[in-house]
């Protein structure tokens, strides 16, 4: 496991990267000893007697992160809470965890689609182009601030939403490995997941393909 410890205008002194180590390390071992990555980020808000912010990145195999945030008066505290929530999630998911984790290394790379990432700022006036391509921002049009490639993995619906989960984010697109249609999770105010399977992406119609058919008894 390799694991990097650092500081936003904060010291990490050698006591808590030591106890930082011993504690992920004792995590990785207890729940999945597969980590490949884990990123500790400590920061602090305010001046004085201010908060302290911990963020944890947790790549416990391909594609498969747990991002975890606390924060405390002391950057003891704020570790340990982001480190149980990450322990949380690792026990929620230890068996499926390990079955993906083994099929992951078995999936073809036809199964994963590539695609673009971007991210957009809004409320920023887009600059001045000399053309009138429809794709160009103008006005208040999102800007795009950041552009990475992202892979849209085939995933069935659990493993999408365990994904979801563990990563923290609001939202995931992934391969319906049922129908191959591109589908998406994503967390909803309730505190609810919820899935979107778009009509007309092939899934509604191979289900109906392979129902089946209805057949008559002779008496």
């Amino acid at each position: 496991m390799e694991l990097t410890v650092q500081g936003k205008q904060v010291s990490v002194g050698d006591a808590l990267r030591t106890h930082v180590t011993g504690k992920m390390e004792d995590i990785d071992q207890k729940y999945f000893n597969h980590a490949t990555a884990v990123t500790v980020t400590f920061a602090k808000e305010g001046h004085g007697h201010g908060v302290f912010r911990v963020h944890i990145s947790y790549q416990v195999g391909k594609n498969i992160v747990i991002n975890t945030d606390g924060e405390a008066g002391d950057p003891y505290g704020a570790f340990d809470t982001a480190a149980e929530k990450a322990a949380k999630r690792l026990r929620r998911y230890k068996r499926r965890l390990r079955d993906d984790h083994a099929r992951s290394e078995k999936t073809p790379e036809s199964e994963i689609m590539k695609a673009r990432y971007y991210t957009l700022a809004i409320g920023q006036e887009a600059p001045e182009q000399d053309t009138d391509h429809e794709d160009v921002p103008r006005g208040d049009d999102p800007v795009v601030i950041a552009e990475m490639s992202k892979d849209v993995e085939t995933l069935s619906v659990s493993e999408a939403v365990m994904r979801l989960d563990l990563s923290g984010q609001s939202a995931l697109m992934f391969r319906n490995a049922t129908h191959k249609g591109l589908n998406m999770v994503y967390r909803r105010s309730d505190g609810n997941i919820g899935w979107l399977d778009p009509e007309g992406n092939g899934g509604a119609k191979k289900a109906a393909r392979a129902k089946p058919a209805k057949t008559s008894k002779s008496k």
